[in-house]
């Protein structure tokens, strides 16, 4: 079982900048893949990025590519997010996922643990 608890969102001005964590609690914390998704209505749930297991392997989303950087420091069991010239185009729930695997899944069906969600909204 991994619980996951996002911090970090809130209000930012266009062009700037937040960095989105999300604590997990599991036993193994290094065998889990991590991603973060956003989702902002009536969207569905968009894929922004991800990190596998030992942090060797970071993918993300074509569209986000240059703005944003995923980290994760397996010591604290916590992953990081960092979006840079943010748009209000970026307003969304930003959501922590998790799936105890070696690959790197870029699709929300393929993680089975999630967290609440953080708000990020950016003003024009």
């Amino acid at each position: 079982q991994v619980q996951l608890v996002e911090s970090g969102g809130g209000l930012v001005q266009t062009g700037g900048s937040l960095r989105l964590s999300c604590a997990a609690s599991a036993r193994t914390f290094t065998n889990i893949a991590m991603a973060w998704f956003r989702q902002a209505p009536p969207k569905g749930r968009e894929f922004v990025a991800g990190i596998n297991w030992d942090g060797r392997t970071a993918l993300y989303s074509e569209s986000l590519r240059g703005r944003v950087s995923i980290s994760r420091d397996n010591a604290k069991n916590t992953i990081y997010l960092h979006m840079d010239n943010l748009t209000p185009e970026d307003t969304a729930v930003y959501y922590c996922a998790a799936q105890p695997t070696a690959l790197l899944p870029v699709t929300s069906p393929d993680y089975d643990y999630w967290g609440q969600g953080t708000q990020v909204t950016v003003s024009s």
